[in-house]
């Protein structure tokens, strides 16, 4: 399947500490990537904790977005806003009327 103009959405709810989950949303950006896919991941809830685990997917080109409200709600400063954008719930709800497939790691 041509993946080319194909778009990947992800969200990922759990924090690094759920390790089959953070590295399914890895490994699966990660082979969307490979394969020519735009890939869109939104960090909600303990998600937002994973940010650093997740922040080399941007240097690949993915699009990171990460509720502003669960930062904020575990006290984690914003930082590196040229490759994060913090966002809210209106942001998720577009990346998931948007993508061709979105998948949802709880």
């Amino acid at each position: 399947m041509e993946l080319a103009k194909k778009k990947l959405g992800l969200m990922l709810s759990t924090g690094p500490d759920h390790a089959t989950n953070l590295r399914a949303a890895r490994g699966l950006a990660d082979a969307a990537l490979d394969r020519g896919a735009s890939v869109y991941l939104y960090l909600i809830d303990d998600g937002v904790r994973a940010l650093r685990d997740v922040r080399p997917l941007a240097d690949r080109g993915a699009k990171l977005f990460v509720c502003a409200y669960g930062c904020q709600k575990r006290r984690i400063a914003l930082e590196d806003a040229d490759t994060v954008t913090y966002c809210g719930l209106v942001v998720l709800t577009d990346l998931i009327n948007g993508t061709d497939r979105f998948i949802a790691l709880n």
